[in-house]
């Protein structure tokens, strides 16, 4: 398709980290306070390199959210490498389903003002992997909150004083059963007349990920941005139809 990027991501390997590395350290204190569950267990560290930087990102393996998939390891790679094309200084930017938070932590690393997103048990590891790779690198600030698609929005994220230039998403259609949901929560934060672009990164697996991405299409004015042959990952860039 012309326009559009077919790339491989050979460097995009995670590295297991052990818990002393010196740059993955968090203080007990933080560790108190941001990481208090007895949800997760098998916890491990993984590196990767994004903006010139060393992110540690903390998995478990008991939660879907708790785990870097491969749509936000391909739009992190996309928007390292399209700074120009998509300019996030300073830019006020929302991610939805944004799990362990590495997309959010190279967001705010290209400058952006970050609020990251998900369900609230998700919201505790989200938060400690945010502080500990954006204190002291970040032009602003991450803030946290919780968001479940499909409900509360009017109330919480008001559309005349919650207006976002990006909103996110990577890897967050898959069986939860909540896709319409999912659909209201882009539309709320990409309404018509606004100048909100979505960007939004998938792997395909399930015939359910088709059919999503047909009513993206009809809902949005959709263009397919790049393609990850190898990862089988799109990520699309999208608009509010009038």
């Amino acid at each position: 398709m012309e326009g559009v990027s077919s790339i491989s991501l050979p460097v995009l390997q995670k590295q297991p980290e052990k818990e002393n590395a010196a740059d993955c350290q968090v203080t007990a204190v933080e560790k108190r306070h941001v990481w208090e569950s007895s949800v997760y267990d098998a916890m491990q560290k993984e590196a990767f390199y994004f903006v010139g930087h060393r992110i540690c990102i903390r998995e478990s393996t008991d939660s879907f959210g708790a785990l870097v998939w491969p749509g936000a390891l391909a739009l992190c790679h996309y928007l390292e490498n399209n700074q120009q094309q998509v300019n996030l200084m300073d830019k006020a930017v929302l991610e939805i389903g944004a799990g362990t938070g590495l997309l959010s932590v190279v967001v705010c690393l290209l400058g952006a003002w970050v609020t990251a997103t998900d369900l609230p048990d998700i919201l505790p590891n989200l938060s400690f992997n945010l502080i500990r790779n954006t204190e002291g690198r970040s032009r602003h600030t991450p803030q946290v909150t919780t968001l479940t698609w499909g409900r509360h929005h009017p109330q919480d994220f008001p559309q005349s004083t919650r207006r976002y230039d990006y909103v996110l998403a990577a890897d967050v259609v898959y069986p939860h059963g909540d896709l319409d949901g999912l659909l209201d929560t882009m539309c709320h934060f990409c309404p018509p007349g606004g100048d909100t672009t979505l960007l939004w990164a998938n792997k395909v697996r399930f015939r359910s990920d088709m059919r999503f991405t047909e009513r993206f299409q009809r809902t949005f004015h959709a263009t397919l941005l790049a393609e990850f042959p190898q990862q089988e990952v799109r990520i699309y860039k999208a608009t509010s139809k009038e």
